[in-house]
């Protein structure tokens, strides 16, 4: 654990156990009234005085609100969490039962979600070890909202985990904001496809958890014909190859044909045999529900997403998961 991890770690336990140590025994271990502001003052002056200068009314109230959020009823990992400072005070040893891992200002900003969202987002940052700015951009994304869909479940969270099955790592739609391709402008696929790879690091966290780009415009040859793949990525945790096209247009059945025979020379002809079956997704402007499904068989490897190039409103991915 970094200096700075360490530092941020230590600032929010001690944030939580502050206003715990309140809670206990300024009220006697009952939550009855909230404090007045007159209250807060008088403890405000009487812990800056004490101690430091951080304990504002304002960092106060963020303090109580961030308690009420992670209570013990929460599902946190259990740990025990000396607090030498606040048990100094209290003339006893003291312990927390909750385990902090994100900085300050990442539950700052968590803790203005709904529950169900809110423990989505934090497992979502812990797990893959997001920076503020990755956690706000997910959200800004509607990524919830946008997995709920893909699985066709409003229960997002007990769906998001490390992926087992091909379906665990699709989305519907992908949000490729960060290319800077304005919607209504003309493009080509080349043009999609060299802005991805301008800015892959962003596209990496656009597909999620254990991706590893390969190349793009791989090809492969038989019957002296040449054909290229747009990009190809590599998933550690599924162990398979994740190949992808781009279509500017609404999806057609010759594009999933095209799909189809990439991923079966790949896994003919490139995949080990200790490495599992490829996924292919297809990436299009627009696609019709019925043709997919009639065209791919059961079980297939073979997805068809959507893209858009904005990021989606919330309200109507939430209307659309309420019709689920």
């Amino acid at each position: 654990m970094s200096v700075v991890q360490t530092v941020n770690t230590t600032m929010v336990i001690t944030y939580w156990n502050i206003w715990r140590v309140i809670v206990e025994y300024e009220q006697k271990g009952e939550k009855r009234a909230e404090y007045g502001a007159e209250t807060l003052k008088e403890i405000s002056k009487e812990l800056i005085k004490e101690f430091w200068k951080g304990f504002s009314v304002q960092n106060l109230e963020r303090m109580r609100t961030f308690y009420k959020t992670y209570s013990i009823s929460e599902t946190l990992s259990p740990k025990s969490i000396k607090s030498s400072t606040l048990s100094r005070k209290l003339g006893k040893r003291q312990t927390v039962s909750a385990e902090f891992i994100l900085s300050r200002s990442h539950y700052v900003f968590l803790m203005r979600l709904e529950e169900k969202e809110r423990v989505f987002y934090e497992i979502e940052s812990t797990k893959n070890n997001r920076s503020l700015r990755e956690l706000k951009r997910q959200f800004n994304s509607a990524l919830y909202e946008r997995i709920a869909l893909s699985k066709n479940t409003a229960d997002t969270i007990s769906t998001y985990h490390e992926p087992q099955n091909p379906i665990d790592i699709i989305k519907d739609p992908y949000v490729l904001e960060f290319l800077g391709l304005k919607e209504n402008t003309t493009y080509s696929e080349s043009d999609i496809e060299q802005a991805i790879i301008n800015r892959i690091e962003h596209f990496l966290l656009e597909l999620g958890k254990g991706f590893a780009f390969i190349g793009r415009q791989e090809r492969f040859t038989f019957d002296e014909k040449h054909f290229f793949v747009d990009l190809v990525f590599y998933n550690r945790l599924l162990k398979c190859f994740v190949i992808i096209d781009l279509k500017i247009w609404e999806l057609k059945h010759q594009d999933i044909g095209q799909m189809q025979m990439y991923v079966h020379y790949y896994d003919r002809f490139v995949k080990t045999d200790e490495e599992n079956k490829t996924i292919g997704i297809i990436l299009c402007k627009d696609k019709n529900e019925t043709l997919v499904e009639i065209t791919l068989p059961e079980n297939s490897n073979i997805f068809a997403s959507k893209y858009q190039l904005y990021l989606p409103t919330k309200e109507e991915l939430k209307k659309q998961l309420e019709s689920i």
